[in-house]
């Protein structure tokens, strides 16, 4: 699981990084102020997450790997997917109805946070 979440955690920032360049150089001129910023939010939580899934990854290498990092891992993508995910749609399409899927994205963030602390507490 460590090396899948190494290379997923690479992936999902390679991402990030290209997908935030494009709304800094492709968008501006495009879409209003407030739908840029969405965008905005959906990449800084889209690289923070990236990062997460890298340290579960890293922690995993330097520690048992459990099913509380793996959860956690996976809860950040899932994250990435449904929180990212639907703010780039949205301001892409001017669809606003998508902004009801962004909290499921905030929420497997949350449990995400919560298994690694978990995870933590039980390694002490």
């Amino acid at each position: 699981m460590v090396k899948l979440f190494l290379l997923i955690g690479s992936i999902v920032m390679a991402l990030g990084v290209g997908i935030g360049a494009f709304g800094a150089h492709g968008l501006e001129p495009r879409i209003s102020e407030r739908m840029l910023k969405n965008y905005q939010t959906g990449v800084q939580y889209h690289m923070i997450h990236g990062l997460g899934i890298i340290a579960v990854a890293l922690a995993g290498m330097k520690m048992t790997s459990s099913a509380l990092l793996t959860g956690a891992g996976w809860a950040f993508l899932i994250g990435i997917i449904f929180f990212s995910g639907s703010l780039y749609v949205m301001a892409l399409t001017g669809i606003t109805k998508l902004g009801a899927i962004t909290p499921i994205g905030g929420l497997a963030f949350i449990i995400g946070w919560i298994l690694i602390g978990t995870f933590a507490v039980r390694s002490l």
